[in-house]
């Protein structure tokens, strides 16, 4: 009977002594597939079991592509304005401020010069965590600043895009960025610099539309979402059903869009022997 009755010897901690297990050491990914948060770290953020790519940011690049993660950063102090004095419920300069503060970043992208393997590479890497990565006025001049620093010091430009599009909230200002990003870039093609565009996930609207699709090698991750228009938007367009994997990546290189797709475990040795074959 003692099988059916708590014995005194039992647990008997009090309700308000439990401790609730701390936040952030487990990932779930969409699969379901758990894994702990140092094992996902040195696995490049990739779920070892199903190889899903977790969404990470620029600090998490720079350490993953950088040698010793090793960089000196450029344009830290480019910060964006509030040209049209946008009003919603709470004014842009005050949702620009509340970011800057929760994300510690200053906008949605971190340019920097350093070493991948021992070759020099200037890489610009969008953080999807600033108002959705989205493509402002300061977005594109740190994007065309850092590609300026690959003209002068004949540097190998990388750009590595995670956005949702325009910022909506600078309008024509925040449109303007595409002309002038691929200006940029055409300059840096006449002068025989190699540009290479990394395609994450989600890569979509203006990005997509201008110096995402620009590279003279245009890769992206697996699995990641690549498009200009979301999935959503354009069924209803059409009115009809997408092909299953629709703008995934793979679909993309199917129809000719990648050169390739590079695990991000693999990435590091990938760049830097493309640099390699190409003399850089």
């Amino acid at each position: 009977m003692a099988w059916f009755t708590r014995k005194e010897k039992g647990i008997q901690t009090p309700t308000e002594a439990k401790k609730d297990l701390p936040k952030g050491l487990w990932y779930k990914s969409p699969s379901g597939k758990i894994i702990h948060m140092r094992e996902l770290k040195k696995n490049c953020y990739v779920c070892p079991d199903d190889g899903y790519h977790v969404r990470i940011g620029s600090k998490e690049y720079f350490q993953i592509l950088f040698d010793d993660n090793k960089f000196t950063e450029l344009d830290t102090d480019v910060v964006s304005g509030d040209p049209l004095e946008f009003q919603d419920t709470k004014s842009y300069k005050f949702r620009i401020e509340s970011t800057q503060r929760k994300s510690g970043l200053k906008d949605a992208v971190r340019s920097a010069h350093g070493k991948i393997n021992g070759h020099d590479l200037v890489i610009s890497c969008m953080d999807f965590g600033f108002i959705g990565g989205s493509m402002g006025s300061v977005v594109g001049e740190k994007i065309a600043r850092a590609i300026q620093y690959s003209l002068d010091n004949k540097i190998p430009f990388m750009m590595i895009s995670k956005s949702g599009g325009a910022r909506m909230m600078e309008a024509g200002f925040s449109l303007m960025q595409m002309a002038k990003t691929s200006a940029k870039l055409a300059r840096l093609a006449e002068a025989k610099i190699p540009y290479i565009s990394l395609l994450t996930d989600p890569t979509t609207g203006g990005v997509t539309a201008s110096y995402a699709m620009l590279g003279d090698f245009n890769i992206a991750e697996p699995g990641a979402l690549i498009g200009f228009a979301g999935p959503r938007v354009i069924r209803e367009t059409i009115g009809k059903d997408l092909p299953k994997g629709f703008q995934s990546s793979e679909f993309v290189q199917d129809h000719g869009f990648l050169d390739f797709i590079v695990d991000r475990r693999k990435m590091k040795k990938k760049i830097s022997t493309l640099l390699e074959m190409l003399g850089y």
